[in-house]
C-alpha cells in the first residue's frame, strides 16, 4: 500500500488538494487512483476561468484501460493547468502526489476541513 502524504487533504473521489497560500490549492490525483488506471495515455484538463461548485466534474483522465471523470474538491477558480501533462500524462503514473493537474483560487479555505486527512483516506479505500 502506498503511503499517503499529511499535509494533504483527500476527496472520497481519489483527488488530493495542497493549500500553497491565500487560498490557492493544487489538486491532483492520488497513488491510488492511478494504480487502478493504469498507464494514463491522455488528461482533459479544466479551462482557466471556469468556475467550479464541489463535487462538479471538471476533467477526465484516460489509461489505457479505462477513462475516469475528476471532480472539483471545493467550490473556487480554476487559475491554472499543468500544461504538461497534455505530452506527458504518464508523470501522473510516476509521481501521482507530486504531480498537480491543476490550480485553484478557493472561495472558503474552511471547505477544505470537509475533505478527508490521510489516515480517513486509507481507511476508505481499504
Amino acid at each position: 500500500m502506498s503511503e499517503f502524504p499529511e499535509e494533504l487533504k483527500y476527496a472520497v473521489t481519489h483527488e488530493w488538494v495542497r493549500l500553497e497560500a491565500d487560498n490557492i490549492i493544487k489538486v491532483g490525483i492520488t497513488d491510488f487512483a492511478q494504480q487502478e488506471l493504469g498507464d494514463l495515455v491522455y488528461i482533459e484538463l479544466p479551462e482557466v476561468g471556469r468556475q467550479l461548485e464541489a463535487e462538479d466534474q471538471c476533467a477526465v483522465v484516460e489509461s489505457v484501460k479505462t477513462a475516469s471523470d475528476l471532480f472539483s474538491p471545493v467550490a473556487g477558480e480554476v487559475i491554472a493547468v499543468n500544461e504538461s501533462l497534455t505530452d506527458e500524462p504518464e508523470q501522473v503514473n510516476e509521481d501521482a502526489f507530486g504531480t498537480w493537474l491543476f490550480s485553484m483560487k478557493i472561495k472558503n479555505a474552511d471547505a477544505l476541513d470537509r475533505l478527508l486527512d490521510a489516515d480517513d483516506y486509507q481507511s476508505i479505500i481499504g
